[in-house]
């Protein structure tokens, strides 16, 4: 690998912006405060913020490139390849691709996701972003149990999610809007899929033993769990006593209080903050980290969400971009046992940001360097190849 020298640029070291310099060698940062040295590559980054890559511990976006549209279906090696380039060009240089494993058939089917986890095994040598799987398990998805125990135990699922969507399943079939749309994802007739609804809510009672053999499984493996949409403190503490520490996307305060006072990872949407509120209706995720009840920003659904809600909430005052960027870099590292990341230090992995923050709530992506390689690029004047080239002899060149 070639080495790659930072020049200047205002470095996010420890809690502050620092005018300085940065070597990388190999997969990890070298040295902090650096001169060129040898470093045949060289990237000038005066006027600009080098920052952490962007850890994304839950994004589903990757599901429009499977299914553009409802029924058209494109190859998943396709779908993934593009969703490696639209993260790396949104600055996330770690991402959980967030897998449904439903008892739908069809783009959330169990099915799908042991295909999507095939895939990313096959193809994360090719990947500029570190590619993990995420594993989000709908509970009432029984006939998956054996899988899903078998695959946490052969250290294949990087996180593991509970998820309970059952009673908004139940509640919408009664709109057409919204039955239509879930219908059409699953690829049944209208009367089948209220055939497998009925089905697969009669075995209600089997839920609860299912989610805690499947959470002994994950704990045997040490793999971290999270928990969906907590809707109460009693359910968060359920979930807790579970051993799932990560509490994701709480639907009220009260039960976000709940996950602070214990010390869980807190998880909110990073386009709720983008777009100043929830999709849903639910929680305001500026507000909750206002209060202190947000640990980490995810894409969700959206990958240049992240990005775009650090300097969101730094311009609208709720915090300094320092601290905000944690929430979505050192934050989601803690929150996923990623110790070798999320910060600008000696030893720690090179996954580093150029960015132009000239024009407030529009920050531009210069340059991505993902695992000590420069996957992306956007302004050549600032790529300096030469040892003793000038940036000016480049420019003219």
């Amino acid at each position: 690998m070639t080495d790659i020298f930072i020049e200047g640029g205002r470095a996010l070291i420890g809690a502050e912006l620092v005018e300085t310099s940065l070597l990388v060698s190999g997969t990890d940062i070298a040295e902090v405060d650096a001169s060129r040295g040898r470093a045949r590559l060289a990237l000038d980054a005066r006027d600009l913020l080098v920052l952490p890559g962007i850890v994304d511990l839950h994004g589903d976006a990757f599901e429009r490139q499977m299914m553009p549209r409802a029924g058209v279906d494109f190859p998943i090696d396709v779908a993934l390849a593009d969703s490696d380039r639209q993260a790396i060009s949104n600055g996330i240089t770690t991402v959980f691709h967030a897998t449904t494993c439903s008892w739908e058939p069809g783009l959330r089917s169990a099915d799908n996701a042991r295909g999507l986890m095939e895939a990313i095994e096959r193809q994360r040598p090719q990947f500029a972003a570190d590619t993990r799987f995420h594993l989000r398990h709908e509970t009432f998805n029984l006939d998956a149990e054996a899988e899903i125990a078998q695959w946490l135990s052969e250290g294949r699922v990087d996180l593991f999610a509970f998820n309970d969507h059952m009673d908004g399943v139940v509640a919408d079939i009664s709109n057409p809007r919204k039955r239509n749309r879930m219908v059409e994802r699953t690829g049944l007739s209208s009367e089948e899929f209220d055939r497998l609804v009925e089905r697969v809510v009669s075995r209600a009672d089997e839920v609860p033993v299912s989610v805690s053999r499947l959470a002994a499984a994950a704990r045997t493996a040490k793999v971290r769990m999270l928990s969906h949409d907590d809707s109460s403190p009693a359910m968060r503490r359920d979930f807790r006593e579970l051993g799932a520490l990560i509490a994701e996307f709480p639907i009220n305060e009260e039960t976000a209080r709940a996950a602070a006072s214990h010390g869980d990872a807190i998880v909110y949407g990073a386009p709720n903050v983008v777009r100043g509120g929830s999709h849903t209706g639910w929680t305001r995720a500026s507000d909750m980290i206002a209060k202190g009840l947000c640990s980490v920003l995810a894409s969700d659904y959206y990958y240049p969400a992240q990005l775009l809600a650090a300097f969101r909430l730094a311009a609208d005052g709720v915090m300094p971009l320092a601290q905000a960027w944690d929430l979505v870099s050192a934050g989601p590292a803690r929150a996923t046992g990623l110790t070798d990341r999320g910060l600008l230090a000696e030893g720690r992995r090179a996954d580093i940001l150029l960015v132009d923050d000239s024009v407030e709530l529009r920050p531009r992506l210069i340059a991505v360097i993902s695992g000590g390689r420069l996957v992306h690029l956007t302004d050549a004047t600032r790529l300096l190849t030469a040892m003793a080239a000038p940036r000016e002899t480049v420019v003219a060149a």
